[in-house]
């Protein structure tokens, strides 16, 4: 049975493949070489096959060479979207900043108006005052007037007893006519005086009621500019509280311990005192002093965040992340082992940045790490820059947030051109992430 199969197969591929002979002939003999009907398919099969795979492999290539082409492009529409996000957020920020500035400008006008209206109250007082004494003093020359009046009435009467029991009637006449003249004459000046007093005391009384409707008109204005106030230093400092309970980092004591240490210039903003008289503060003292805490913790704030780790160590828009905190298989080894900080990819010589204020601990070579650089910051944090192929700071060298301080490569235990960046708080690894991700939409 085998036979005739083969025979029949044997007999279908002659038909198709007929035996041929390739002759090679020399100067003293001639030989050949016979080729079957199987190996003429064997042949034919591998150079099919080899013309398949290779119009294939050519498809693919061009396959992968346009989907790369299609990533770079959306590639750049991100980089493109994330800069312009980042622009708008630098441009709500300047737009915060200002009006920070302008509501700070409006409050100093505001205490400089306070200023001027108790200049005026006072001297209001002043006047108020001095009428008051202007009053006694007519009051005191009206009693001596009608004691005057009350003696020139005994005298009258005296005169009247004195003519009655026969004296001169020429001498009396002319006492009483010199004496009421003399008491016509100061009478005359009292009302003079009294009309004078009375008329300062109305002008006095009518400036007065303007200057409550003024000081009134005032108050409402400086309620209205503290109010304002109050919301530009909320919205400012309700971001910056949140941004540090978000990275774990309780705000009363960062910012105890940053009150402690500052040591810029101008130092903490002191709380106002509008008397001398150790008076009770008025309202508008306590709302004042209540918008300078504000301020003062938002410097405070501004000066922490400075200190703290919120900063990217690279620019996103150039860089992708490929590796995060945790646990993962390790690629060399193939074991499951902690991975201590964030992997971010790049072409090496990428700049990379310090992301707080700080001091270089380390800047050199160490195992695994290869080129790295060490910067402690406050707060007990310390951030790590490994795998680097330039260095650009020394050791004890003070940096600041976004200082260029090393250029990415693939030096140590590295399976590639990257960025490994770590966040270590009193020793411990932590997800840089958290500090990042709490800084979004904040700087």
């Amino acid at each position: 049975m085998r036979t005739r199969l083969a025979i029949r197969i044997h007999s279908f591929l002659e038909r198709r493949f007929p035996e041929r002979r390739v002759f090679l002939k020399s100067d003293t003999d001639t030989r050949f070489i016979r080729l079957r009907s199987e190996t003429q398919l064997i042949a034919v099969a591998g150079i099919t096959l080899f013309v398949a795979w290779s119009i294939v492999a050519t498809a693919i290539v061009l396959m992968d060479s346009i989907g790369s082409g299609n990533f770079r492009e959306l590639a750049k529409r991100d980089q493109q979207t994330y800069r312009a996000r980042l622009n708008a957020i630098s441009d709500e920020r300047d737009a915060r900043a200002e009006e920070a500035l302008a509501a700070q400008e409006r409050f100093n006008a505001a205490l400089a108006q306070i200023s001027v209206m108790q200049s005026e109250l006072l001297a209001s007082e002043t006047r108020r005052r001095e009428l008051e004494t202007g009053i006694e003093v007519i009051q005191t020359t009206l009693r001596d007037t009608m004691t005057q009046r009350d003696g020139a009435k005994k005298a009258l009467a005296q005169l009247k007893q004195d003519t009655e029991g026969g004296a001169s009637p020429q001498a009396a006449m002319a006492s009483a006519e010199a004496q009421m003249d003399l008491l016509a004459d100061v009478l005359a000046d009292t009302a003079t005086e009294r009309d004078r007093i009375l008329a300062d005391a109305q002008g006095a009384l009518q400036q007065r009621d303007e200057l409550e409707l003024e000081l009134q008109l005032m108050n409402e204005r400086n309620s209205q500019i503290f109010r304002q106030l109050e919301e530009a230093v909320a919205v400012s400092v309700t971001p910056l509280d949140k941004m540090f309970r978000s990275a774990g980092m309780p705000p009363d004591r960062i910012l105890e311990q940053v009150r402690r240490g500052y040591n810029g210039q101008g130092g903490p903003l002191e709380p106002l005192a509008m008397s001398t008289r150790g008076e009770e503060p008025s309202p508008e003292a306590l709302r004042a002093n209540a918008i300078l805490a504000k301020l003062d913790q938002l410097n405070l704030y501004r000066l922490a965040a400075q200190q703290a780790p919120f900063a990217t160590p690279v620019n996103l828009g150039r860089v992708r992340q490929t590796s995060g905190f945790g646990y993962r298989r390790d690629p060399k080894t193939g074991g499951r082992r902690l991975h201590k900080g964030s992997d971010f990819a790049g072409s090496t010589g990428t700049d990379i940045f310090a992301t707080a204020d700080g001091v270089v601990t380390h800047a050199g070579w160490q195992s695994g790490y290869g080129k790295m650089v060490t910067i402690r910051h406050a707060f007990g944090i310390e951030t790590r820059y490994a795998h680097n192929s330039k260095l650009r700071v020394t050791k004890g060298q003070r940096v600041s947030r976004g200082d260029h301080i090393a250029d990415m490569g693939n030096t140590g235990r590295s399976t590639g051109t990257h960025l490994h960046y770590e966040v270590r708080v009193n020793g411990q690894p932590v997800n840089p992430m958290i500090y990042i991700k709490a800084a979004r939409n904040v700087f």
